[in-house]
């Protein structure tokens, strides 16, 4: 296949069978959860320091609550 001129592979569960696909991943959830550690100092109302945006009960109650920040997409808010 080829996506903006670039020649590429898909592998179905690629990080359980390439090793760089596997730590690329694990570097991308560090990456993000310490991006929202940081965000959940910014609106710890939301408590995206434990659900990293996750929609738990608890982060959806929250946006009940105190509605969205800029954080949140429309798409995801507009199914509760």
């Amino acid at each position: 296949m080829i996506h903006y001129g670039i020649p590429y592979n898909s592998v179905i569960k690629g990080d359980a069978k390439i090793y760089s696909i596997s730590a690329a991943s694990i570097i991308a959830k560090v990456t993000r959860d310490r991006i929202m550690r940081q965000w959940d100092e910014i609106y710890p109302q939301y408590g995206f320091a434990q659900n990293k945006g996750y929609g738990t009960s608890k982060h959806i109650q929250a946006i009940k609550e105190y509605g969205i920040c800029n954080l949140h997409r429309k798409t995801f808010v507009k199914n509760f």
